[in-house]
């Protein structure tokens, strides 16, 4: 699972039929401060998230498969909450 912060959307004429009526958002993941970030990713929405949101992304196959309920899913982010608040206790 990764915390990241939505910063675009992807729109696309043709898409895989997997990604048919489906929204891909522009993920950038969210790190310490001081750390580097990752490089952003694209992850197919299904919580509704939005541009600005801070989202949990699923990056492995078979819950992705589920997340979407399609077991012939080929998708390697998926969008599964939007974060209200993070805590980092010491």
């Amino acid at each position: 699972m990764i915390i990241g912060k939505v910063i675009g959307t992807v729109v696309t004429t043709i898409s895989h039929p997997h990604l048919k009526n489906r929204r891909l958002l522009v993920v950038q993941p969210l790190s310490l401060s001081g750390d580097v970030p990752d490089p952003y990713f694209l992850a197919l929405d299904n919580s509704q998230a939005g541009v600005g949101d801070t989202v949990l992304v699923n990056q492995e196959g078979n819950g992705n498969r589920q997340a979407i309920q399609n077991p012939e899913g080929c998708i390697n982010s998926v969008i599964v909450g939007i974060v209200d608040s993070v805590y980092l206790g010491e």
